[in-house]
């Protein structure tokens, strides 16, 4: 087969070639001239599937880049809309310097005249100043009164203890006399130099050194920093047994609100839960935020009504769960934040509503707290069922309907608040301390401190003063050791 017959069969054709005509050898010429283009088929063809799979990683890639940009342009989280406390809030300006701020309106006040003044000092006139004429006293009455307050000077009170004895002249021996008590041997410091120290290290976050010059210099007490450890470290055990006291009231409530913040531990972190009751507030501070910290204070023990935000280790601790509905507000406004103004909004609505209710319960009759809560539950079906917008109003919307039997307990139960503030109040002091001290350099500080906390938060609870409270817990022996029942 010569070469221009070749070249005729490779060269593309525009109509179908009959090859029932053509000889074994033009035949063999044929496959011969298609070989290359099979190889260029197959690097076309690897080249096809190259740029789909980059294809493909573009595609993903872009979806990524997508959702990134998403979450993005979503509104950020600010202690309005979301769990985030103040302290990660943005602070808005303060007025200009030299402008005078917007007084409220408020009717005037002053400050109350003490009921018993120690003192009182009359300023009368002899002579009119005017005229010089002489004017009596009887004439006269009190144009302007007020007081004029003044510490009196602060000194230690110090009660010296002699023991006396000696040899008995009948038998020899010697003996000495028993001290008073509360005035045995030991430590100089007594009961109020050590509620004193407890409360201002504990409750005001007032380092040992600044401790100490703050007792030299106020108070006129001389002490070194290794007896405010001492005292500190004295104070473990009876605020632990005061602790316990709590404990035992807290687990034997029928309504309790929990919850729970971090706390640094020998630079490792920690959580320390609060549980509140109505005359109790226990504090501890453990190595975990699960669940089984909760079940290992309670045992078998379980609450009528459980108050906590939705946290998993928060939930199944009793017959009945409040859900905290200012979490909830919060996650309603970030919704609507992020572009939803149908469902997050009637939400947002019908919890106040709620909540409004439940600050009118002890006017209202139980029948018309029925009545209100069965039109909670109607209105909330048709909250359910408006049109959401995004996704963080479709997962809300999911977490609504799963816990609905669990929003609105307090409305038909007056014993039960509407929200978990009052455990985010009693966490406060130890957020506060946190940030001051930066945690706990031993376990027993932490521990200590817990123990503190429960003592004045349920001083607090009850109205009672919390160094009185002190006093009497770092006075009474270990085993008579038990909190003031409330009246």
């Amino acid at each position: 087969m010569t070469r221009s017959q070749a070249m005729r069969f490779a060269a593309p054709v525009t109509q179908a070639v009959d090859l029932s005509k053509l000889s074994v050898a033009e035949k063999d010429a044929l496959i011969l001239s298609l070989l290359p283009l099979v190889g260029q088929l197959e690097t076309a063809l690897a080249r096809i599937a190259v740029l789909e799979a980059g294809n493909a990683e573009l595609t993903a890639r872009n979806a990524e880049l997508q959702a990134r940009l998403a979450r993005l342009e979503r509104p950020a989280k600010t202690p309005d809309n979301s769990a985030l406390p103040p302290s990660k809030g943005q602070k808005s300006d303060g007025p200009a310097p030299g402008a005078k701020p917007p007084r409220k309106g408020r009717p005037g006040v002053a400050r109350l005249l003490a009921p018993n003044p120690d003192r009182i000092i009359d300023a009368r006139l002899d002579a009119c100043p005017h005229c010089a004429a002489e004017w009596a006293d009887a004439a006269q009455s009190p144009q302007q009164v007020y007081d004029r307050i003044e510490m009196p000077p602060i000194r230690p009170d110090v009660t010296r203890v002699r023991l006396f004895g000696g040899r008995c002249v009948c038998c020899g021996a010697r003996a000495v006399a028993v001290a008073p008590a509360g005035l045995e041997p030991g430590s100089p410091f007594g009961t109020s130099v050590e509620a004193l120290v407890v409360y201002l290290h504990y409750a005001h976050a007032i380092g040992l050194e600044r401790l100490r010059c703050l007792l030299g210099e106020i108070f006129g007490l001389s002490i070194s920093e290794g007896a405010l450890c001492n005292i500190l470290a004295r104070a473990t055990a009876p605020l632990a047994a005061a602790a316990e006291a709590i404990a035992a009231r807290v687990t034997a409530a029928e309504v309790v609100a929990s919850d729970e913040t971090s706390v640094r531990v020998i630079k490792k972190t920690q959580w320390e839960w609060v549980f509140v009751t109505v005359f109790a507030v226990l504090h501890i501070i453990r190595p975990s935020r699960g669940a089984a910290v909760v079940r290992a204070l309670f045992g078998s023990i379980r609450p009528r009504v459980w108050v906590s935000d939705s946290l998993g280790s928060q939930r199944g601790h009793a017959d009945l769960w409040q859900m905290c509905l200012a979490h909830l507000l919060r996650d309603a406004q970030y919704a609507i934040d992020c572009g939803d103004a149908g469902f997050a909004l009637a939400l947002k609505w019908l919890l106040l509503r709620a909540i409004a209710i439940g600050r009118r319960r002890e006017a209202l009759r139980d029948g018309t707290l029925a009545q209100y809560r069965a039109d909670l539950d109607r209105r909330l079906d048709r909250v359910l069922a408006l049109p959401r917008c995004g996704p963080v109003a479709e997962k809300l919307r999911r977490r609504i309907a799963r816990d609905r039997a669990h929003l609105f307990i307090f409305v038909t139960d007056r014993a039960v608040p509407a929200t978990n503030n009052g455990s985010e109040r009693a966490l406060r002091p130890s957020v506060i301390f946190r940030k001051v001290t930066n945690g706990f350099r031993s376990e027993w500080g932490a521990q200590t401190y817990a123990a503190f906390r429960s003592v004045v938060s349920t001083a607090k609870a009850n109205r009672r003063s919390i160094l009185d409270d002190l006093r009497s817990v770092l006075a009474a022996p270990p085993s008579s050791i038990g909190l003031e029942q409330p009246g």
